[in-house]
């Protein structure tokens, strides 16, 4: 059973600090693997291997923490996902879990009439219009941590000051964007909350 959380809108340490608890607690064998979902107060971030450099504006505040990737900015009408899975129970297989993690993001924006795709090499999620959403993951003993940010109508001002995942240049769009209308962030999470429960056990299921 995945116990699926709705955080609303919430400050990015506060989240963090959630999902060590969480973390904890499932890696005791006292809760539930679970699924996060909010949208967080604006905020650049960065993975433990990434170029600070890739924060274009200096006076911004950049919040290094622990997961992979570069720079990217969190806020208003984007949708954050933290899974907090047991790979220890499924496969041990990071690659996978991402894969996992750019389905779950392709088949929402199909549902959404958006068309999306990988594209190899490169982390994450992409249109016609450009990158809609990013990956950066972790693990602690084997329970995931963080994990995807989908780009439903956030004001993409804010990316215009970073290189995206350290990509400079990256075209960065939205759910609304590239649909020509509004979306909202609420209709976007119960596409997201249903199709990662039906797809989790066939991509990751139980040893």
């Amino acid at each position: 059973m995945i116990r699926v959380i709705d955080c609303g809108v919430m400050g990015f340490p506060d989240a963090l600090h959630l999902q060590e608890q969480c973390v904890a607690a499932i890696a005791r064998g006292s809760d539930a693997e679970t699924l996060l979902l909010v949208e967080h107060h604006p905020v650049y971030t960065i993975g433990t291997g990434g170029d600070s450099a890739n924060l274009l504006d200096g006076e911004q505040a950049l919040v290094r923490t622990n997961r992979g990737g570069d720079v990217t900015w969190h806020g208003p009408g984007q949708l954050v996902g933290y899974p907090l899975i047991n790979l220890g129970e499924r496969g041990k297989d990071l690659h996978r879990w991402v894969r996992f993690l750019e389905e779950i993001l392709i088949r929402t924006a199909t549902a959404s009439g958006v068309a999306a795709w990988r594209v190899p090499g490169k982390t994450g999620v992409w249109t016609k219009g450009g990158k809609l959403a990013s990956i950066g993951v972790g693990v602690r003993r084997w329970i995931t941590m963080h994990g995807f940010a989908l780009n439903v109508a956030p004001d993409l001002v804010a990316f215009s000051l970073i290189n995206p995942c350290g990509i400079p240049g990256c075209p960065i769009t939205s759910l609304q964007r590239e649909r020509g209308d509004s979306v909202g962030v609420a209709e976007v999470k119960r596409s997201v909350e249903k199709i990662f429960l039906g797809l989790l056990p066939e991509y990751l299921p139980r040893e």
